[in-house]
C-alpha cells in the first residue's frame, strides 16, 4: 500500500475476483489429468434465504465414486447474476469441515448470460482431508451479500433454486476434481474445461527492457541501494499507526544458502511511538505494462514476543493521487495479513487493483481477489498487465484476474512494505518484531510473461552472475 493514509474497511472492498481454467485448443489433443476413474463427485444444495439482504447457497459435496477424493482437490462453483455496479463479499456462517478450511472467491464468467455473470468458486484447503467413498461433506453453511449490504436480487441467479429447501442433488452448480468437470451444467459458453498438462514456455522470451534486482546488498546505508534507484524510506506519515515511524535501519541484508534476501523487520512495544515500519521502492515511477515479479517470504509468527498485532506484508506497484477520485491513479497490491484486519479475524491474502480512491469522506474504486488461509512461508509472487486485464499468480497458479477498467494510465514505482493497521490486535506493551523477506524482484516492460517464464529468466540472470541489471527507461 501507498504512503497515503488510508482506513479500509470490507465494505469499501470491491470483491471481484477470477480464478480462470486453460482452454483446450480445437485443433489440438493433449492430455487430461489424472482425476482417477474412480473419482466422481455431485453437489447437493439447498436454499436458506429467499430475502434481498444476502444469498445463502448451503451446500454438500458427495464422494459417488469408489476412491478417496482429496477435497483440496474439489472446486464447486454458484453462479449468479451481478447487481449493477455491485461487490460482493462471501462468509461461511458453519460447516461441518470448519468453515476455516472453506475457501471462497468471487469470478467472472468468460461469456455472460442473462442469469449468471458471476461466479462463487467454492473451495478447501488440505486440514478439510479426503473425502471417502459413498462420504459428504455435511453442511457447508455459506453466504454472500453486496459489500455495502444494499439490497441484491436473487431472481434471476442462475444456481438459484427459490423451491430447493431440503437437500438434493442440484446440476446448476458444478464441481472439479483436479481441474477435471465431473458435476454440473454452467451457464451456456462457460463450461469448466480440463486443465492440461501444463505447456506453458519455459524458456525466457526475447530480451527486453526488464529491472532485475538479487538485494546483494551489505546494509541499508549501502550506496549501491541509491546508486541502483532504491529508496529506504525514513519520511513520517501513512498508512498504519498513527505516530509510528519508518525505520531504515530496520532494513537488512544477509545470506541465505546462495541467495541474498533482504529483510524487512517491523517493530512495536504496543504504542505508536515505539512503532517501527519499514518501506523500500524505487525512486522512479517509469514502470507500467509488463510482468512483475517477487519471491517472497511471508510470516504468520513474530521473530520474538506476542503475537497477535494486525500486520500487513506487501509487495506492489503505485503512483500519487494528485486528487481525490482522479482516475490517473493507479495501485496493485499483493498484502498478506497473517493475524487480519480490516473486519478480517484471521489470516487472509489479498490481490487488489485500484482504479481511484477519496481519502475523505472515504470511498474507493477498486476490485480484488482474497483467500483466507495461511501463506506463512516462500511464495513466487507474479503480476502481468497488458492492454485488456490485470492478472495475478501465486506460486504458479492464477489467484485473480481483473478488468480492464483498473489499468494503468500512468507509470508507478516498485514497492515492498511491511507496517501494523492499528494497534488493537495486540494490546501488550511487550516488545515484539514481524519480518518479511525478500528474494529477488523482476520486471518485464510490455512483455506478459508465465510465470515459468518468469523463473527462468531469474535462473538466467543467477547463471550469469547478474545481481542487477536495470534497462527500462525512463519515463
Amino acid at each position: 500500500m501507498s504512503d497515503q493514509t488510508r482506513t479500509r474497511t470490507p465494505r469499501l472492498r470491491a470483491a471481484l475476483a477470477v480464478a480462470a481454467v486453460t482452454g483446450l485448443g480445437a485443433t489440438a489433443l493433449t492430455a487430461l489429468p489424472a482425476a482417477a476413474a474412480g473419482e466422481a463427485v455431485t453437489v447437493q444444495y439447498r436454499q436458506s434465504a429467499t430475502g434481498s439482504d444476502q444469498v445463502e447457497p448451503w451446500l454438500k459435496v458427495v464422494n459417488t465414486g469408489t476412491t478417496g477424493v482429496p477435497l483440496s482437490q474439489v472446486k464447486v462453483r454458484y453462479y449468479f447474476k451481478a447487481d449493477a455496479g455491485a461487490s460482493y463479499t462471501y462468509a461461511c456462517s458453519w460447516a461441518v469441515k470448519g468453515c476455516a478450511n472453506i475457501t471462497g472467491t468471487f469470478g467472472t464468467l468468460a461469456h455472460p448470460t442473462a442469469t449468471a455473470d458471476r461466479y462463487l468458486e467454492v473451495g478447501f484447503t488440505a486440514g478439510a482431508g479426503t473425502l471417502a467413498p459413498g462420504a459428504d461433506t455435511g453442511d457447508m453453511q455459506l453466504r454472500f451479500h453486496r459489500s455495502n449490504w444494499q439490497p441484491l436480487n436473487q431472481s434471476d441467479d442462475y444456481s438459484f433454486g427459490p423451491a430447493q429447501t431440503a437437500y438434493a442433488n442440484w446440476t446448476k452448480v458444478t464441481a472439479t476434481v483436479g481441474g477435471v468437470p465431473v458435476w454440473g451444467t454452467a451457464p451456456a459458453g462457460n463450461d469448466p474445461t480440463p486443465t492440461p498438462t501444463p505447456t506453458d514456455p519455459t524458456t525466457p522470451p526475447p530480451n527486453g527492457a526488464a529491472l532485475f534486482d538479487d538485494f546483494d546488498y551489505t546494509g541499508h546505508t549501502d550506496p549501491a541501494i541509491g546508486a541502483h534507484g532504491w529508496s529506504v524510506r525514513s519520511n513520517a506519515g501513512g498508512p498504519g499507526v498513527p505516530g509510528a515511524t519508518w525505520a531504515p535501519e530496520n532494513v537488512t541484508f544477509a545470506k541465505e544458502g546462495t541467495n541474498s534476501i533482504m529483510n524487512l523487520r517491523t517493530s512495536t512495544a504496543g504504542t505508536g511511538e515505539s512503532t517501527r515500519h519499514t518501506e523500500v521502492l524505487t525512486k522512479a515511477t517509469k514502470f507500467k505494462n509488463g510482468t512483475y515479479a517477487a519471491r517472497v517470504r511471508f510470516s504468520d509468527a513474530p521473530v520474538s514476543g506476542p503475537d497477535g498485532d494486525r500486520v500487513v506484508q506487501t509487495f506492489f506497484t503505485i503512483n500519487d493521487l494528485k486528487a481525490p477520485m482522479a482516475d490517473d491513479y493507479a495501485e496493485y497490491d499483493f498484502e498478506y495479513l497473517p493475524n487480519g484486519g480490516w473486519g478480517e479475524p484471521a489470516n487472509i491474502l489479498y490481490t487488489t487493483s485500484w482504479e481511484t480512491y477519496r481519502p475523505d469522506p472515504w470511498e474507493a474504486v477498486n476490485q480484488h481477489s482474497e483467500s483466507r488461509t495461511g501463506y506463512d512461508g516462500w511464495h513466487d509472487l507474479v503480476l502481468t498487465i497488458d492492454d485488456n486485464s490485470i492478472v495475478y499468480y501465486v506460486d504458479g497458479r492464477e489467484f485473480g484476474r481483473h478488468d480492464a477498467r483498473y489499468l494503468p494510465e500512468r507509470p508507478m514505482s516498485i514497492n515492498f512494505n511491511q507496517w501494523l493497521i492499528d494497534l488493537a490486535g495486540q494490546t501488550s506493551t511487550t516488545p515484539r518484531s514481524y519480518d518479511q523477506k525478500v528474494d529477488y524482484v523482476l520486471h518485464v516492460k510490455d512483455q506478459v510473461l508465465t510465470p515459468a517464464q518468469v523463473a527462468a529468466k531469474v535462473a538466467a540472470y543467477r547463471s550469469a552472475g547478474t545481481a542487477f541489471q536495470d534497462t527500462v527507461p525512463a519515463s
